[in-house]
């Protein structure tokens, strides 16, 4: 592989490996790492183009960075783990799923969309005048054309249909906050198509990992060791 992801990596046992979101690094789960690694082995990822992990050549889409988690988990011989993604993080999960099912032991998906008709229009408008403002840009200045690619995975990313949500064969826990930015209909059309699924919604927005740690984290252990 071109890039090596930085992470972190806490305590002992089963892997599971932490997704963060759009413009975010794997320092997103500080409230998660204490209490998640007192069960399990966690790895907090990077992801291209994020934190302190290189952009590298290839394409950054989000179907790139599940290839790129697949790298990952074999150059560390993690043959399966359960996978925990945040929103882009969400989406990098759901589409590992559904291209390395053998490699998911369980799922959690929080605050992910198959696309961008899943996100409220209120959020989503001003998300496309940015990525249309930035791209005319990117010739002149290296700034908007890396906050365009991070614009352009909220516009044109992840578009995955919801037939491929069947071919996901790992336990999954979909968990949103009750005013997130994913419409609530958007969650539960994700839960009603993989066949062993879970949906919670806890008291928040979309970050209710970090504002609201106590009901997501117990929502999240729960699942895992139920």
């Amino acid at each position: 592989m071109e890039i090596s992801h930085h992470y972190t990596e806490q305590g002992t046992g089963y892997p599971l490996i932490l997704l963060h979101g759009n413009g975010e690094d794997g320092s997103y789960f500080s409230k998660q790492i204490p209490l998640f690694s007192q069960f399990f082995h966690v790895y907090a990822i990077d992801t291209r183009g994020h934190g302190q992990t290189p952009r590298g050549t290839a394409p950054f889409t989000i179907r790139q960075f599940a290839d790129d988690l697949s790298a990952f988990m074999k150059r560390l011989h993690i043959e399966k783990a359960h996978i925990l993604g945040f929103s882009d993080g969400a989406n990098i999960a759901m589409i590992f799923a559904i291209l390395y099912p053998e490699r998911v032991n369980k799922l959690i998906l929080n605050g992910g969309n198959l696309d961008a008709k899943g996100i409220k229009q209120r959020v989503q408008i001003p998300i496309e005048w940015g990525y249309r403002m930035a791209r005319l840009f990117v010739d002149k200045s290296p700034k908007a054309k890396a906050n365009a690619e991070m614009l352009n995975l909220m516009v044109n990313d992840p578009n995955i249909e919801v037939a491929d949500l069947a071919k996901i064969e790992a336990p999954t826990l979909v968990i949103a906050g009750t005013k997130d930015l994913v419409k609530e209909e958007h969650s539960r059309c994700i839960a009603k198509h993989i066949a062993q699924s879970e949906l919670v919604f806890i008291k928040g927005g979309h970050f209710i990992a970090q504002k609201n740690p106590d009901d997501f984290n117990a929502a999240v252990l729960k699942f895992l060791k139920g």
